[in-house]
């Protein structure tokens, strides 16, 4: 009989080190500095270290690190010298003429009839300031006919196409569908697209849409090291509405495009209540410019409104857009003593034209620059909510390659009502963004000859004319001459 010994390791098993980090993997990692990733490597289970493996090995190390190099370094760089935009680089509304707005709009429906037109729509935000999780596109604002922003736009499209196939030389040929491209994030493609499929694209063709992603990018500290969102994975954020070169690039819609024989491209965002998709006078004013590039602009409504603003880049230089908080005060507030305005008074609202070869330019030259810009936000952790570092690039960082660039100036209330904040604060509300629209239709009935009655005060209220009666006032006088409309109400076939 064998004698036990009290306190002998005899029998028990010892529990064996976890195996160490893939060694290619973590060479990969400090040479770009970035081994912290594997920081809790050894509290991982079997599981969960497959998953940070896949995680970082799914990052693009070598660009990643450029970019967050070239932009951590630009917060050196001086900023350039800018001048106001030359008066001659916009097209203002009181110098128009009728016959300028006329051939223009012609000039754009004959282009749409010919199929020369994609529309793309920057959809990649959540309704997170709304108070929605769902992507911002399926918001509701509170029209009378219950449409979300989304289902605005697309009869929009199905309107324009309309107006497009009963031009003079077009009518032979029938409806030519404009293509719509959605980008979409991770965070919001497959709702967008559930959304699409439950309300059956609105009307539009199945095939005259397609969804893509933009990309995403690792959220970093101030000095560039990845912010763990989880022990096994890297936190991570959409590249900024920007994202759309690359993200056009990497998808090969660009060829997708050609193949189609577009020649232009409408980009614009998806919160703006009163976009004019496909808007043929904007158009028709680009292709009668002959310049690469073109914005759509607001009138800048006071020197501190929080909004970016184009301006020339050194005299002589390309136009460009500088933020808001790039522009001190004293900036800001300087008037033009010959018209009276700001010196630097053109908002961009996210409105643009650009050909479609110089898009393919910009997707390879903004890549090559790996310049993105800086958004200091609170990013989720493994230590709770961090201040870090998200990594974008903007859709008007384009504008400093164009050779040439024009700007098209329009009134905001007619075509910019942003849907930006919930109901209760001070503005770009769902609220505010209705109330745009409900009172620009109520013109557009008074002037096609027809009443309104109200039981609210007429500023609180409107009427909705549904976009496949009228896309900008049009063709109204058959439908509104002599009668009365009692608002709230939707104008509708």
């Amino acid at each position: 009989m064998k004698e036990m010994v009290v306190g002998s390791d005899v029998g028990r098993r010892a529990t064996p080190p976890p195996p160490p980090p893939p060694q290619a993997l973590l060479e990969r990692l400090k040479d770009y500095g970035q081994e912290g990733a594997f920081a809790m490597w050894d509290e991982l289970s079997p599981e969960e270290r497959d998953l940070v493996v896949k995680d970082i090995e799914s990052l693009d190390l070598p660009r990643v690190d450029r970019i967050i190099r070239c932009s951590l370094g630009s917060q050196s760089y001086p900023l350039p010298a800018v001048e106001p935009v030359p008066e001659a680089s916009v097209s203002t509304v009181e110098e128009r003429t009728p016959e300028e707005r006329e051939r223009w709009w012609k000039r754009g429906l004959k282009a749409i009839s010919e199929g020369k037109l994609a529309v793309v729509l920057l959809s990649g935000g959540q309704g997170t300031r709304l108070g929605s999780s769902d992507p911002k596109g399926c918001f509701n604002i509170g029209l009378p006919s219950g449409k979300s922003l989304f289902q605005l736009q697309a009869e929009r499209i199905l309107s324009v196409q309309r107006l497009a196939a009963q031009s003079t030389d077009a009518r032979a040929a029938g409806i030519v569908p404009i293509h719509w491209y959605i980008m979409t994030s991770p965070f919001t493609d497959e709702a967008t697209r559930k959304f699409f499929e439950n309300h059956k694209y609105f009307g539009l063709e199945t095939d005259q849409v397609t969804f893509f992603r933009q990309g995403t990018l690792p959220c970093v500290s101030g000095d560039g090291r990845f912010i763990m969102e989880t022990p096994c994975k890297v936190a991570k954020a959409p590249d900024g509405n920007g994202g759309l070169y690359a993200a056009l690039k990497s998808s090969r819609l660009l060829e997708d495009m050609a193949m189609r024989g577009i020649k232009y491209v409408d980009v614009y965002g998806v919160d703006n209540a009163l976009v004019r998709v496909a808007d043929p006078a904007f158009l028709g004013y680009f292709i009668d410019k002959g310049v690469t590039a073109a914005a759509k602009v607001v009138r800048k409504a006071y020197p501190q409104e929080k909004v970016g603003v184009f301006v020339q880049r050194g005299r002589g230089g390309p136009l460009t857009v500088i933020e808001y908080s790039e522009m001190d005060p004293s900036m800001a507030s300087e008037i033009n003593q010959t018209t009276g305005r700001l010196r630097f008074c053109w908002s961009n609202v996210c409105l643009h034209m650009f050909t479609l070869d110089f898009l393919i330019q910009v997707a390879n030259g903004l890549e090559k620059d790996s310049i993105y810009h800086l958004a200091e936000k609170k990013i989720p952790s493994i230590h709770g909510y961090t201040m870090g570092l998200k990594l974008e690039q903007f859709i008007f960082d384009a504008f400093a390659y164009a050779p040439s660039t024009a700007l098209f100036e329009v009134l905001r209330e007619e075509e910019f009502a942003p849907v930006k904040n919930a109901n209760g604060a001070s503005h770009d509300t769902p609220d505010s963004a209705r109330l745009m629209l409900l009172r620009l239709h109520s013109r557009w009935v008074v002037a096609a000859g027809g009443f309104l009655t109200h039981s609210v005060p007429l500023y609180l209220t409107g009427v909705e004319i549904s976009p496949l009666c009228s896309y900008a006032g049009e063709n109204l006088e058959a439908m509104c001459r002599g009668r009365t409309f009692h608002a709230p109400c939707e104008i509708a076939f």
